[in-house]
């Protein structure tokens, strides 16, 4: 535990020091000049990019919805108050802030030139259910605390170009079950359809955002994108979520690029019955059937070669990096009648599908579409898969990294 305790505060500092150097680097003119690493300055380095951060972090961790772990989704009390408290520490860094028409929260510093492009830097504020205090947060405060440190030692006004902080209202999807709300917005590719989607509630996006003040129509959605020419690059610190930096000793990495993303929903209908009284040989179970479907995706999914080897729709590349970066998840399962004396009638689960090649994750899905229907087909259940959410992968620009 106290192992664990010393690496987060040594990743803490590494990180926003390194956000804090970059910013230095690339947003300077050439002839301006950065402060010496004086005794004064380390002090302020630490006291500003660490002590006060993690503390920042730890406050934003205490905002939630839920009693006892951290929930915070798109415009829910909790996610407002968190937007108070980011919109707070953005002005203590000296930046001008508002609020779009999605609730996104932006904190911006023109520099010496306005009208030059503008790097944007941040990450999102809504949560998961349960989730973890650095998840979006980290890459919200370092900027942030970055940015400090520069107003501190009088050198914000000096930025050759614009830098501008976004805390997206919105990533996760968990309220509205269609992810990236606030950051497709900025990036002109949310429909405007998305603004009718109910939550579990029948509260629409756009509900959901007059309740708090924020009124939103078609023609202003349209209007929150950002031309992209009137941007320099995009830039994002984020904590791993996974164990692969920890298990080799790496505080720090580049990230290549985003892996493309499939959701499904699969539904097997079966025949319920009396759990006492139903013979097994006369059984047709869909919780079995599910059970197996799921057995079958793992395997799929941890030895992809094996499934499309023969097939040739997948070469040597593709499989190559499916086998290192294909990462397939069920979390949600839901029966009907759901009592522990009822063969189940259905039964209902996600699939979370990921990987960097796009060519291979449409293959994976087609594969283990068939392969869910025969065993369906076998097993006398029916089988309906649905693809919920579909995203392309994206490579980042290599100059970045």
């Amino acid at each position: 535990m106290t192992f664990t305790r010393i690496s987060h505060f040594s990743l803490f500092f590494s990180s926003f020091f390194f956000l804090s150097s970059t910013l230095s680097s690339h947003l300077y003119p050439a002839s301006a000049t950065t402060p010496e690493k004086d005794g004064k300055t380390r002090s302020l380095y630490s006291e500003i990019l660490r002590d006060e951060a993690v503390a920042r972090l730890n406050d934003l961790g205490k905002v939630s919805d839920a009693d006892g772990y951290l929930e915070r989704t798109f415009m829910s009390p909790a996610s407002v108050r968190a937007g108070f408290l980011i919109r707070e520490w953005m002005e203590d860094a000296g930046l001008r802030t508002w609020v779009d028409s999605m609730g996104n929260l932006h904190g911006r510093v023109e520099g010496m030139n306005a009208s030059a492009q503008a790097l944007l830097i941040g990450s999102h504020l809504d949560t998961v259910v349960d989730a973890g205090m650095f998840d979006g947060s980290l890459g919200i405060i370092s900027a942030i605390s970055a940015l400090k440190v520069l107003k501190s030692i009088g050198k914000l006004g000096e930025l050759k170009r614009p830098v501008e902080v976004i805390a997206f209202s919105d990533e996760e999807g968990v309220r509205f079950q269609s992810t990236f709300l606030g950051s497709a917005a900025v990036a002109g590719i949310l429909p405007v359809t998305a603004l009718k989607i109910s939550d579990k509630s029948g509260v629409t996006v756009q509900d959901a955002l007059k309740g708090n003040s924020i009124e939103i129509t078609e023609d202003s959605l349209l209007g929150l994108k950002y031309d992209p020419a009137s941007i320099w690059g995009y830039f994002e610190l984020h904590i791993e979520q996974g164990p692969v930096l920890e298990w080799v000793g790496f505080p720090l990495a580049v990230v290549k690029g985003i892996a493309g993303q499939t959701r499904m929903k699969v539904t097997v209908r079966g025949s319920q019955g009396h759990a006492g009284t139903v013979p097994m040989s006369m059984r047709r179970d869909p919780m079995a059937a599910a059970a197996e479907l799921i057995v079958l995706l793992e395997s799929l999914c941890k030895h992809p070669r094996d499934f499309l080897s023969s097939g040739g729709n997948c070469n040597e590349q593709t499989l190559e990096s499916l086998s290192t970066s294909l990462v397939c998840t069920v979390g949600e399962i839901s029966t009907w009648p759901s009592a522990s004396n009822v063969i189940p009638g259905q039964v209902t689960f996600t699939v979370d599908l990921r990987a960097i090649d796009d060519v291979g994750r449409e293959a994976v899905v087609y594969e283990l579409s068939n392969q869910m229907y025969k065993i369906c087909d076998r097993r006398s259940v029916s089988c309906i898969i649905e693809r919920k959410v579909g995203r392309f992968p994206k490579h980042f620009a290599k100059h970045f990294a």
